[in-house]
């Protein structure tokens, strides 16, 4: 694959530095241009030589056939609207945002040709953030989902596609709405669950904060793993997809409820037919590539 010749990262944080990695790697022969809005991520990314480190968005797009926005959603719209008026004409821009709907309309109000917009997640990533973090194989056999509008250029699509490709990732393509709705469930709401089982468990006046840390068991400990996820990130997503994710929240209520109940009402046999139909889908997880069957998730006990 000889395209692209020259690639923007806008945001060089887990998933911009992991896409540097990745492209170098995968397409050899590309000019890697990188930017990030913070000067102390931009300094990091040089002394690393994570890729050309630009002073300015400007001088990243430049001459670039492909941009990828790998900033938080709920900036979206204000970086394409900076960068719109340095873009060359033809210019094909991505972004790996997890919310779809908003983050396509905020794209096809500021950039100037929306046919040339491929709104794309890939669905990969790791607690940790940061230029540092990233790795090249972050998203190899893992599924990044297209998103284009009706009107997109499917030369364009078909170009993002392959740029996926390249880097290991299967792709897939399904209208935004829908997309939102998925990861609202698959992705949001176990994120939301994190956030608030961690945040109660520090709240609680009778458990210490050293105990918490001490006897963290491992559902605990699993949990304190998702909920140390990039903040601005998180906050930017649960904003952006609000409809979806109170949708899916209250189903999670509802079940939770019946939960409560099947618990004081010692209905055990409802409590196992559920956890039988949940071991399932972890099955089918792994069967699928998604995770692997290491026990205790791979963990090391030395």
């Amino acid at each position: 694959m000889n395209w692209p010749a020259r690639v923007a990262i806008i945001g060089l944080g887990l998933i911009g530095s992991s896409l540097a990695l990745g492209t170098r790697r995968a397409l050899p022969d590309a000019v890697v241009t990188g930017f990030d809005d913070d000067e102390d991520v931009r300094a990091t990314a040089s002394a690393i030589g994570l890729c050309k480190v630009a002073d300015t968005l400007a001088q990243a797009v430049v001459g670039a056939n492909l941009v990828v926005l790998a900033v938080p959603v709920g900036a979206m719209g204000a970086v394409a609207g900076a960068m719109a008026p340095h873009l060359s004409p033809g210019t094909i821009v991505t972004d790996v945002g997890s919310c779809k709907e908003q983050v396509a309309q905020a794209l096809r109000a500021a950039l100037p040709d929306p046919t040339r917009i491929v709104p794309a997640h890939p669905v990969a990533g790791t607690e940790q953030s940061g230029p540092e973090a990233g790795f090249a194989s972050l998203f190899k056999r893992r599924w990044c989902i297209l998103t284009p509008d009706a009107d997109a250029d499917p030369e364009a699509v078909e170009r993002v596609a392959g740029y996926w490709r390249a880097l290991g990732a299967e792709v897939e393509t399904m209208d935004a709405a829908h997309h939102d709705r998925v990861l609202a469930v698959t992705s949001h709401l176990p994120h939301l669950i994190a956030y608030t089982i961690v945040g109660t468990a520090s709240d609680l006046e009778e458990v210490t904060q050293s105990e918490v840390i001490k006897y963290s068991a491992g559902g605990f400990r699993d949990f304190t793993r998702i909920a140390a996820s990039d903040p601005v990130m998180w906050r930017d997503v649960f904003l952006a997809n609000r409809e979806a994710v109170l949708d899916m929240l209250q189903r999670f209520s509802e079940d939770l409820s019946a939960l409560q109940r099947a618990i004081r009402w010692g209905r055990g046999d409802e409590l196992h037919d559920l956890f039988t139909r949940t071991r399932a889908v972890r099955r089918s997880i792994v069967e699928q590539g998604q995770d692997d069957a290491a026990p205790d998730f791979g963990r090391t006990h030395e």
